[in-house]
């Protein structure tokens, strides 16, 4: 069994998708993380940014942001339904390892928090 570690991720959403539909992928991420293990700490809904370059033709993409706690193996099962999913233009995993990696993982958590309240 492998250890819980600290993780980050963003995703970018395609801005052609209605209101419910941005809403319904949210929720279908968060669901996949849970699904696999992860605890999700907090969130940060970034909204409708310009991108630095055009990606599939889309000059601008919906920003998100989940703070969350997972195992490798749940990791590379979110990674391959994030794959799979038309709707994710991008996406980056962040681990924070270290004490102070760490540490700096609750202070955005617990930041990102703050500011969905």
């Amino acid at each position: 069994m492998s250890r819980i570690k600290h993780y980050e991720t963003m995703f970018i959403l395609k801005p052609t998708l209605t209101e419910e539909e941005t809403k319904a992928q949210i929720d279908l991420v968060k669901a996949t993380i849970e699904k696999n293990g992860g605890e999700i700490s907090s969130c940060d809904d970034m909204g409708t940014r310009q991108l630095a370059y055009e990606i599939q033709k889309n000059k601008r993409g919906y920003y998100f942001v989940i703070y969350f706690k997972c195992t490798t193996e749940g990791i590379l099962e979110i990674e391959r339904n994030y794959r799979i999913n038309e709707n994710i233009m991008r996406f980056i995993f962040i681990k924070y390892e270290s004490k102070k990696e760490v540490a700096a993982w609750t202070k955005m958590s617990e930041e990102a928090a703050k500011k969905a309240n």
